[in-house]
């Protein structure tokens, strides 16, 4: 793409999110941008995770206001939520208009905007570009890959992704290594967290948390099933901490596994939590059992032992120099891994380069350059 930079005095930036994980990503992006005046910021939210009071909690906790459209698309297949989030998107632009869409993430949303935007001659900066599972039977793959091969501006969090985009062939100029805008939302936040209500009963390192919802674990019951006997051994050694995602819950009450949890005293069950509560339980945790790619990034800034319930991991800075251990639904091996965290020889890991709560001040410089003129 060759498109020349906006140059108009009044740079209108549409901010887009879409799940809930993508406003850790927006929020210090859009503090970062509203203090340059050039910039005149929207943040645009696609309803793609659609439970209105949890949505709600997060905006609150991240000191967010409420966004200035919400596009209410709901849960859809892929298919269909992408095509009407794009539509939705389209109006919103033509009546508004934009001179650059900042997309995050590999979420529905993340392509849909980013396509729509592009097609329309407009300017789009990835945020969190150049991640890889290399396993294209997940979607999120699919969507972080179209969407790095159309946007203007690359944004990555760790050096093997602009190694990713160079083999793909996305020019050098069009890439640069800021650091994790995830980090700065946990650094911002860690005190308040720590300062919230447990949500909880068990003492702080008094446990292991566990979370997840990846269709590939959760949607066939024999998968789901070897995570709950997994989950029940491991209470064994250690009380679990368990947020249950509204997806995993349902699959779990669909395929009548929910009453062996719920009848295990090690196990606490918990609704869905918000961001300063779950970081709370996160920063407090001996050991984060998940299938979720942010909080492996989390559990490595904060120095916690990650085990995470995949085979592949788009984030592998977090293994060769975080706390991550990637175990798959491998019971032995998930087994032994929270053993040694729980003896104190897990993996101690190290913070990443740029993952220094700068990120989005980065991000802010260089739009600010590029869109100057």
């Amino acid at each position: 793409m060759t498109q020349e930079p906006v140059r108009s005095e009044s740079k209108q930036v549409v901010l887009v999110s879409g799940a809930r994980p993508n406003l850790m990503k927006i929020a210090p992006v859009a503090r970062a941008l509203r203090k340059n005046p050039r910039f005149a910021v929207r943040l645009l939210h696609t309803g793609q995770h659609y439970d209105d009071e949890m949505a709600h909690r997060f905006f609150r906790d991240l000191g967010l206001e409420r966004p200035d459209t919400d596009l209410g698309v709901g849960s859809l297949s892929h298919a269909r939520q992408t095509a009407a989030i794009m539509e939705r998107f389209d109006e919103h632009l033509d009546r508004e208009g934009a001179d650059l869409v900042v997309v995050v993430g590999d979420v529905n949303s993340t392509i849909a905007c980013a396509l729509t935007a592009v097609k329309r001659g407009i300017l789009v900066a990835h945020v969190e570009a150049g991640l890889r599972s290399f396993d294209r039977a997940m979607p999120e793959e699919i969507n972080r890959i179209l969407t790095d091969a159309i946007a203007h501006f690359l944004f990555t969090t760790e050096r093997s992704a602009g190694e990713n985009l160079r083999r793909e062939g996305i020019p050098e100029e069009r890439v640069f290594f800021v650091g994790n805008v995830m980090v700065d939302t946990l650094l911002a936040h860690r005190e308040r967290a720590l300062a919230e209500p447990r949500a909880s009963t068990r003492p702080p390192r008094g446990y292991a948390l566990a979370t997840f919802h990846r269709p590939s674990n959760v949607d066939r019951a024999e998968d789901l099933r070897r995570l709950v006997d997994i989950l029940l051994d491991a209470s064994l050694c250690i009380p679990i901490v368990f947020p249950v995602h509204p997806r995993t819950r349902e699959r779990l009450e669909r395929f009548d596994l929910l009453r062996p949890l719920a009848a295990c005293g090690a196990i606490d069950l918990l609704p869905p939590q918000g961001y300063l509560a779950f970081l709370r339980l996160m920063a407090e945790a001996r050991a984060v059992l998940t299938d979720s790619g942010g909080i492996q990034e989390e559990t490595t800034a904060l120095g916690i032992p990650c085990l995470t319930l995949r085979t592949t991991t788009e984030r592998p800075i977090t293994v060769e120099e975080g706390t991550n251990v990637v175990c798959g639904q491998d019971r032995e091996k998930i087994l032994a891994a929270l053993d040694e965290a729980l003896a104190g020889r897990g993996k101690a890991g190290r913070v990443p380069e740029r993952w220094d709560g700068c990120a989005a001040e980065r991000i802010a410089a260089v739009l600010d350059q590029k869109l100057s003129g």
